[in-house]
C-alpha cells in the first residue's frame, strides 16, 4: 500500500485542532459539556428503566424520543470524563465527515473540494465550535441527512428512507425531511422510513414494556410542548416563533404569524420541488434548503443549529459566480452576517441588539431565498 503523507499530515493537524479546542473548553473554561451530560443521564435512566422526562431537571430536561435514551445506554456504562472526551473527539470526526460529504455530494461543482470546505468552515466555524463544546448532536443529525441525500443520489432508496427515519430519532424535527424522501425516493423510501419509525418508537419496549413505552411517549409530548414558552424569548433562539414573539410580543398573534411564516417557507420549498425537472440532479439543493430551515421551523432552536446550513452554504458559495451582481451582493451579505455576527467581532451591545431583533433568522431566510433563486435560474 502506498504511503500517503498528505493524509497523515491532515489527520495529525485535525487531531491537534480538536485537542486544542477540547483542552480550552474542558480545562481553561471549565465547561462540563452540559448537553452531552443530558444524553448520558438519559442513558443511565434508560439502563435502569427509570422515568426519562422530569420537570425538576429544569432547563436541561431531556426532550428527545425515548429511543434516543435507549441508544445512549452505552454512554452510561463508562466514566463520565471518559465519555465526554470520547463524545467530543467522535463529534469532531463526524464534523469533518459532515463538511467533506456536504462538499462531495454537490453535483457539478465549480470550485475545488478543499476550497469549499475551508470557506464553509470559515463562515460556520463559530457554530461548529459551540456545537462541540456543548456536546450537542446536531453534527450527527446533519451527517445522517447528508448520507440520506447521497443514498438518493446513488438510487439506494431503502437506505435513504431508513436514514431519514434514524434522523427523526436523533432530532424529532428531522420529520421535515420525510416528504422530501417520499418525493425523491418514491414508495420504496417511504416504506423504509415507516418501518424505521415504527421500529424506533417500539425500541424502548425492551426496557420499559408496552405500557411504559406509551407513557414515555405521552410524557415526551407534554415535555416538549410545555417547555416551549419558557425558551421563546431566549437571546440565542432563532426560530420563527421567537422572531415574531420578539417583534410584537408573545401571544396568539405572534404564534399565528409564526405559523403563516413557516407555511410560506414550506410553500417555497414546494415550489422548488415543483421545478426539480429543470435540473438533472435536483436533490442536493432541496435537502440543503430543508436543513437550513430546520432551526427556523422548530420553536426551540439555538443559533448554532444553523450549522445544519452547511450544504446550503456550500451550494451558494459554489454557484455565486453564476448569479447576477444584485443577488451576489445579497447572498454574500447574508453569509457574512450569519458567519461573523458575534460579540468577539461586533460590539457586545450590538450583538445583543441583533439577537433581540432576530436578524439572524432574517439572514437565514435570505439564504433560503438565494437557494430558491438558484433553482429559478436552474443552476442547482
Amino acid at each position: 500500500m502506498k504511503f500517503n503523507l498528505r493524509a497523515l499530515l491532515w489527520t495529525v493537524g485535525l487531531f491537534l485542532v480538536a485537542a486544542t479546542i477540547f483542552g480550552i473548553a474542558r480545562f481553561a473554561r471549565q465547561r462540563d459539556f452540559y448537553d452531552f451530560v443530558v444524553y448520558r443521564i438519559a442513558g443511565e435512566r434508560a439502563l435502569h428503566g427509570e422515568p426519562l422526562f422530569r420537570p425538576d431537571d429544569g432547563h436541561y430536561q431531556f426532550k428527545y424520543f425515548p429511543a434516543f435514551a435507549v441508544a445512549a445506554i452505552p454512554l452510561a456504562l463508562i466514566n463520565q470524563d471518559t465519555a465526554i472526551a470520547a463524545w467530543f473527539f467522535l463529534s469532531f470526526g463526524l464534523l469533518v465527515a459532515f463538511v467533506r460529504r456536504s462538499v462531495r455530494a454537490l453535483p457539478e461543482r465549480r470550485h475545488g473540494e478543499l476550497a469549499l470546505a475551508l470557506l464553509a468552515t470559515l463562515l460556520l466555524g463559530r457554530f461548529y465550535v459551540r456545537e462541540l463544546i456543548f456536546g450537542q448532536d446536531n453534527v450527527l443529525f446533519g451527517l445522517v441527512l447528508v448520507l440520506a441525500l447521497t443514498a438518493v443520489q446513488g438510487r439506494r432508496f431503502v437506505l435513504a428512507g431508513a436514514l431519514v427515519a434514524a434522523a427523526v430519532f436523533i432530532k424529532p424535527n428531522g420529520a421535515v425531511l420525510l416528504p422530501w424522501v417520499a418525493v425523491a425516493g418514491g414508495i420504496t423510501a417511504v416504506l423504509a422510513s415507516i418501518a424505521g419509525i415504527v421500529a424506533g418508537l417500539a425500541l424502548p419496549i425492551i426496557v420499559y414494556g408496552w405500557y411504559g413505552n406509551l407513557t414515555l411517549l405521552s410524557t415526551w409530548y407534554t415535555t416538549v410542548t410545555s417547555t416551549t414558552p419558557e425558551n421563546l424569548l431566549s437571546l440565542q433562539n432563532i426560530s420563527l416563533a421567537t422572531m415574531w414573539a420578539k417583534w410584537i410580543g408573545p401571544g396568539s398573534a405572534a404564534a399565528a404569524l409564526a405559523v403563516v411564516s413557516g407555511l410560506w417557507l414550506l410553500a417555497l420549498v414546494a415550489w422548488v420541488w415543483s421545478a426539480r425537472a429543470r435540473v438533472t440532479e435536483p436533490d442536493y439543493l432541496e435537502v440543503a434548503m430543508l436543513m437550513l430551515l430546520v432551526p427556523l421551523l422548530s420553536p426551540q432552536s439555538w443559533d448554532y443549529v444553523l450549522l445544519l446550513g452547511t450544504p446550503a452554504v456550500v451550494c451558494l458559495v459554489d454557484r455565486l459566480p453564476d448569479v447576477s451582481l444584485r443577488w451576489r451582493v445579497v447572498i454574500v451579505a447574508a453569509l457574512l452576517f450569519t458567519g461573523f455576527t458575534f460579540f468577539d467581532v461586533v460590539r457586545r451591545t450590538m450583538y445583543y441588539g441583533i439577537q433581540r431583533a432576530s436578524l439572524m433568522t432574517v439572514a437565514a431566510m435570505v439564504l433560503a431565498l438565494g437557494l430558491a433563486h438558484l433553482r429559478a435560474r436552474s443552476l442547482a
